[in-house]
């Protein structure tokens, strides 16, 4: 190699030498705009959820029956409406039986007056005994307490049938012109003030509630929920359904009889850390993990997800309290990566 030739070679290699280190300063730390949010224990509550029907409950709830076989003549109400105590639902007319009956007692009740009227002139003329006259004294007064009762049921005429208490209408049966026989099922009656949701549970859930467990209730298609309390849960599932039914009272006057509703019930408290559900990550095996904030470098933590309640998530894991968890941006770090704050605030500071 001529002296030339060396000299360019050795300039060349001077020349070549700073750049290396100037475009490595040049290449940027990779790093994510994030937004942070404090890592909290507490607790969230654990729901059971159940439809069902707003309905009367069984001591709220009465069928008005026919006292007597009559006619119905007139039916004063109607299908849902909201009826007084006392209100009148139906007149009753006695049926030809029932008038028949009714003639007959009051027979029975002349011929036991004329009976004992001559028993007792018999007895006075020594031709009767006083067993005797005990006996129709006794025919008597059978025959005084059936005719009342008759006339407690309305055979004696017109009978109007009233409502026992300040009740809705739920069902009607009766019709002008029917005749009904004794027993005959009328209408029924809901009391409002008494009302309650009769809600279907699957068996597996249906273990966890308890009587007074304390529930919200929301009308389908509504956005508002009311408090409520659980009455009772049954033991057996329904042979239709295979759900466990669960009665919850309603407070008076925010539902209607026959509205569908959701109860979410609560039977327990599930402790650990409550985090907002967007803190909550899957990786490629299906393992969930949250991302935390270490000195501004991203951590991954696996955890495990306990329990959901609204946009919220109560999870268990070797989390570091002291570390804020990420929010936005978290989908995108590794662990090691730098992390830049959206809005620092007081978790900007290193700890």
């Amino acid at each position: 190699m001529s002296r030339a030739a060396a000299c360019a070679a050795c300039i060349a290699i001077s020349l070549a030498a700073p750049l290396a280190p100037a475009y490595a300063k040049s290449a940027p730390t990779p790093s994510v705009l994030v937004t942070l949010t404090p890592v909290k224990e507490g607790a969230l509550p654990h729901e059971v959820i159940g439809y069902g029907t707003v309905g009367p409950s069984s001591a709220g709830r009465k069928t008005v029956m026919a006292p007597v076989s009559a006619v119905v003549g007139d039916v004063y109400v109607r299908l849902g409406e909201a009826v007084s105590r006392g209100a009148p639902l139906v007149r009753l007319v006695p049926s030809p039986q029932t008038a028949a009956s009714y003639a007959q007692a009051q027979s029975a009740l002349l011929v036991a007056r004329h009976l004992v009227a001559s028993t007792r002139t018999l007895v006075a003329e020594h031709l009767a005994t006083a067993q005797q006259l005990a006996n129709a004294r006794k025919t008597l007064t059978d025959a005084r307490s059936q005719l009342r009762a008759f006339q407690s049921l309305g055979a004696s005429g017109s009978n109007i049938v009233r409502a026992p208490f300040s009740a809705i209408v739920t069902a009607l049966t009766a019709s002008p012109g029917a005749i009904v026989v004794q027993g005959t099922p009328l209408l029924d009656l809901a009391e409002p003030r008494a009302l309650v949701l009769t809600a279907g549970v699957v068996p597996v859930q249906a273990g966890e509630i308890n009587a007074d467990d304390p529930a919200r209730v929301t009308v389908i298609g509504g956005h508002h929920s009311v408090a409520a309390r659980v009455l009772l849960r049954g033991e057996v599932a329904q042979s239709g359904s295979g759900l466990v039914p669960i009665e919850i009272a309603l407070p008076p006057g925010k539902f209607l009889p026959g509205e569908m509703a959701e109860a979410a019930i609560t039977t327990r408290e599930v402790r650990g850390y409550v985090v907002p559900h967007e803190a909550i990550l899957v990786d490629n095996s299906g393992a969930t993990y949250v991302v935390q904030a270490v000195n501004r470098v991203a951590r991954k933590v696996l955890v495990h997800i306990l329990d959901s309640h609204g946009d919220r998530n109560v999870i268990s894991g070797a989390l570091d309290v002291r570390a804020p968890l990420v929010l936005t941006g978290n989908h995108q770090l590794s662990d090691g990566m730098r992390i830049r704050l959206a809005d620092p605030g007081p978790h900007g500071v290193k700890r």
